[in-house]
């Protein structure tokens, strides 16, 4: 079969083998980059570059939520090709990771490597993982979150993978936590954040020089335009709100319901379950 150069970058990018011998490689295999990419190793052409050089911009956002959705973990495992991020084994040995994290006390990258996995650790892990595949496997990002009261905590994956959220969510009633319409809205508000990917929870999580940037530009926008100064501090207000109901999740309109504000679904479904739901915090990641 005919090897294209895109199949040849893309196995260079694999094993650092030289161009030759990944296209000489990949004939052998009749175009299989997997096969192609064991065969170099076999024949010590694949190249084990000095791991703190490679690049590990691929990979997957995975989650691990507890039966009784007291515990969850959302994690970030970069590789360095879609190519294994897309591969199925690599996938189920990502989920074992989140959920051996999920059953530690690991809050980050660093404590999670520690956790015992297999016969070792999850760093032992990681690192025969790159002798497997020969790519740079690594926890690049990590939340924990656990709550001891009312409420739950829930998780999404969107795009294969490509983006996670984490969320909990309080009540006051243990009935609410564990009804249908409570664990509806859990995922409803999952799916807004990672369509919205709001800035924080409330207006206290802006950055506040942000803010001040964004009224120094509407100001000079505003006089640009001709407007007076007696009226521009006024308009700057309006301007200000309309900034934060695009990036406070509270203040965002529903993805599903644009005419409902996320604060105003939450008020709306906590009537329905005659309680009072909090959004507590959020993690949102992405590859």
């Amino acid at each position: 079969m005919a090897i294209t150069a895109s199949a040849v970058s893309e196995l260079r990018k694999l094993t650092s083998a030289g161009m030759m011998a990944c296209k000489k490689a990949l004939t052998e295999t009749n175009g299989d980059l997997e096969a192609a990419a064991k065969l170099l190793r076999e024949k010590g052409e694949a190249k084990r570059s000095d791991r703190a050089d490679r690049e590990t911009s691929e990979g997957i956002v995975a989650t691990f939520v507890s039966a009784d959705a007291k515990t969850g973990v959302l994690a970030v495992i970069n590789c360095e090709t879609d190519f294994v991020a897309k591969n199925e084994a690599f996938q189920a040995f990502v989920a074992e990771l989140v959920e051996a994290i999920a059953n530690s006390t690991a809050a980050t990258p660093e404590e999670a490597g520690a956790v015992a996995f297999g016969e070792g650790t999850i760093e032992n892990a990681l690192g025969a993982k790159f002798s497997e595949l020969g790519e740079v496997i690594k926890i690049s990002s990590l939340a924990r979150f656990e709550t001891s009261g009312e409420g739950a905590i829930a998780s999404y994956i969107h795009m294969g993978g490509k983006v996670g959220v984490l969320l909990e969510v309080a009540c006051e009633n243990a009935a609410t936590a564990s009804s249908a319409d409570f664990a509806t809205l859990l995922k409803d508000v999952t799916l807004h954040i990672a369509a919205a990917n709001p800035a924080g929870l409330s207006r206290d999580d802006i950055d506040g020089t942000v803010v001040e940037e964004e009224n120094e530009i509407n100001r000079k926008q505003l006089l640009a335009d001709g407007k007076p100064e007696s009226i521009i501090d006024k308009i700057l207000i309006g301007k200000i709100n309309k900034f934060y109901s695009e990036q406070v999740l509270t203040e965002q309109s529903f993805v599903k319901d644009p005419d409902l504000s996320i604060s105003k679904l939450l008020a709306s479904k906590g009537k329905d379950l005659s309680d009072t739901l909090t959004i507590k915090r959020f993690e949102r990641f992405s590859i």
